[in-house]
Order: C-alpha cells, then structure tokens, then sequence
C-alpha cells in the first residue's frame, strides 16, 4: 500500500491541537431534531476481573476520554461513538464468544482492547472473521504483529521483541550477564523468554535458570528459593499484573531483594502503587509515564493535556495501560474518519504508514508490515517514595530507546507477517 499524504498530513494537522481526534471546525455533537442520535457502535473487550482486572480499567478509562474527546468535537462520521464493554473473564474462548456476540448481535462495527497475549490473538482471529477492524490496546505477543498477524489488526502497545531488546542489553551493563527468569507460562511470557534468549546470545549471557509459573500462581516463594540457588547477577521478573504484585511483596518480605537485584521488561503503576513502598525496587521497562519529559516532552501538547484531564477525571494519575486505551481508541476513530468507512480494508488504508502525534514526544505510525505502533520505550529506576511534589511519581526515567533500534526490521517482519486482504 503506498503512502497517503493528504491524510497523513490531516493526521498530523489535527494532532498537533492536542489529540489526533481533535477535528477543526467540527461542531459538538448534535442529533437531527425530534430524531435519537445515529449510534457508531464500539466493541471493547477488557477484564473486569481476574489477575489484569485493574489494567482493564485503566484502558477502558483511556478509551472513555477518547470517546468523551471524539463525541464533543462531533463524533466520527457525524455519527455519536458508543462503547459497548465486555468482560474477557481472562478466557480465550470466552473472549471469541464476546466478540460474535458485540459484531453479531450488538451490531458493533469494530474491536478494541485485550491485555492478555492469548486473548489479544484469540480476539484478532475472530476480527478477521468477521470482518472488523481490531486496535489491540495491550496485548503484547509478538505474534500478534508476527506470524499470526492479519491486515484488519493494529497493535499500540509494545512487542515482547521490542520490551525485551530496550531492556535487556541495558541490565546486562548495570548488574551483569547471569541471569534467572520467572516466566508466566502462556503466549506472552514465552514470548518474552525468547526475546531475552536472543540478547542473551547477542552479549553473551547466561541464562542460569527459568522458572515457569502458571497464571493462576500466588505463591513465589519456591521459585525466589530456586533464584537463590542458582545466585545469578540478577532476577529478571516476567510476571506482570497481580502476579508481579505478590511476587515483589514475597521477595520484600523474605529479604530476597537486597541480595539480588530485581528488573523486568514491564512495570506499571497499577501494580506499583499498590504494594508496601519497601517493595517497590528495581529497574524496569516503562511503556508510556505521565511525569517525565523523556516521555512527554516539555511543550504543552496533547500528553500534557490527557495527564491533566485524567487527573481531574479519575483522581489518580494515569499509566501506560491508561495511555494504550487512549491511542488505541483515538486511532481507531480517526482511521475510521478518514476511510469514512468502517470497512476494515479502508479503514487499514487509511491508518497503516500515516504518520500522527500521539500523547508522547514526536510523531509515529502504525508500521504497513505488521501494523505495529513505532515508539520509543523507556527504562525506569524505582524511587519508592516518589518526590516531594508528587508522591505517584515512583519511576525516575533513565533510559530511551528508538523503535527502529528494539523491534525487528522491515525485512525480518516481512518473511513471517503475511497480510491476506479480501479480494
């Protein structure tokens, strides 16, 4: 597909006001007189409970104030965006079920959200069933952009390729080449455990050992005593959501972490902020972080203003997963604006390449070989009691990485990602 530059240059017009959905000159939404507003209908697929359930709010929060934003500045289409939510239940199968049920039967035209990785694959199969398009807000598997990707599909978060390569080659130089991993055992973990065995043989590490644990695992200890055991550099800690909550409050608990260093591809406020400030330690990969310029920038442009918004909405400040959310759905609306279609091949037109301003420093796009979102991840280091301003304000952003230098090339995506458009 080639490059679009009437409507990557509206993109980029529109974005820089602040938001990419921020139309000029649109008029606030107003139904025909004596007539109910014409409803666009978005599915969202998130868990309400479960081991990722406080993730889930915080990106239905995100797709909340885009719609909020979209429907004051007069809809898509001029048509009034509604969400309808469904909750995952942490279930592959039932997540294909939700997804019938909000195209089929609710009559949504197309897909957000996911956290876990095998829901956000199970999800894009059934997109591309349907015939839908799907933003995949939070679902980190490289195959979803890989070998099981398809062209009705879009990432915004990272790839467990691009997590684990901003992340690993900067652990080696602060604590060393021997390494222990503590791996969820489903698509996302195993993901990243082969993201972090390729830089291990790119520098010469070592993984000394590699537990894997099942999602339903509240109990760490036995696997922070096989750590111990093996007495690596360091403890690189791939459980995330509740998960990673129990696991640092344990290794807190036990006196683990001032004997061996803890990192991790991810950390999110959610978790962080919810555990005993003595546990909150190490270094970690940061997806999106509201209070760093490294992330945001120093200008007064659009993260400053969702920052801001959040705040005042939800009295807390908002996280990656909440920015995930945010883009994901304010792409969406904006793709299906352009296209003025839901058609998903137009709508995949219309978003693939077109560079846009986002709620983080610089342009980016969705990448036209695998649709996924280009930008930089960060690297945080713990400051458990926050500052003296802000005390939410846990991560110190210390590293930056591109994403032409952490995610695969053009050429590796293109020989494992095959998109099958209708004919």
């Amino acid at each position: 597909m080639g490059s679009r530059p009437a409507s990557r240059q509206s993109f980029v017009k529109h974005a820089a006001l602040g938001t990419a959905g921020l139309l000029l000159g649109a008029p606030a939404f107003l139904p025909n007189r004596g007539e109910a507003a014409d409803e666009l209908r978005i599915g969202v697929i998130e868990p309400a409970t479960g081991v990722y359930a406080a993730y889930g709010q915080s990106e239905r929060n995100g797709i909340a104030m885009a719609v909020d934003h979209w429907n004051h500045h007069g809809g898509v289409m001029n048509r009034k965006i509604t969400t309808l939510i469904e909750d995952d239940f942490n279930d592959p199968g039932v997540s294909v079920q939700k997804a019938h049920k909000l195209v089929n039967d609710d009559g949504c035209v197309a897909l957000l959200g996911t956290i876990n990785s095998s829901i956000g694959l199970a999800v894009s199969g059934a997109a591309n069933i349907l015939q839908v398009p799907f933003v995949c807000s939070g679902a980190h598997t490289d195959d979803l952009t890989g070998i099981k990707c398809h062209y009705n599909t879009f990432r915004v978060c990272h790839s467990t390729w691009m997590e684990t390569h901003a992340t690993g080659f900067d652990f080696a130089k602060r604590f060393g080449k021997k390494w222990s991993l503590i791996t969820p055992d489903y698509a996302y973990g195993h993901s990243l455990e082969n993201g972090y065995r390729d830089v291990a043989r790119k520098i010469g590490a070592h993984i000394l050992g590699d537990d894997l644990v099942p999602l339903t695992t509240t109990d760490f200890v036995p696997y922070l005593e096989n750590v111990e055991r093996a007495k690596p550099d360091l403890l690189i800690v791939l459980v995330s959501g509740d998960q990673q909550l129990h696991l640092l409050k344990q290794a807190s608990a036990r006196g683990f972490t001032a004997r061996i260093p803890l990192a991790g591809p991810q950390a999110d406020l959610e978790t962080f902020l919810a555990i005993p400030k003595e546990a909150r330690v190490g270094y970690w990969g940061v997806e999106w972080y509201y209070n760093s310029r490294a992330c945001i920038g120093t200008s007064k442009n659009s993260g400053h203003w969702f920052n801001a918004e959040y705040r005042k909405r939800y009295n807390v400040p908002p996280s990656a997963r909440s920015a995930f959310g945010y883009i994901a759905a304010d792409a969406l609306f904006w793709g299906i604006q352009a296209a003025n279609s839901t058609d998903p091949t137009k709508v995949t037109r219309a978003l693939a390449e077109t560079k846009f301003q986002a709620i983080f420093e610089g342009l980016t796009h969705f990448r036209e070989v695998d649709h996924q979102l280009m930008w930089p991840m960060w690297i945080g280091r713990v400051r458990p009691e926050g500052t003296r301003s802000d005390p939410d304000d846990i991560f110190e952003i210390v590293g930056r990485s591109s994403a032409t230098t952490i995610e695969k090339t053009v050429e590796e995506k293109s020989e494992i990602c095959h998109m099958d458009f209708p004919s």
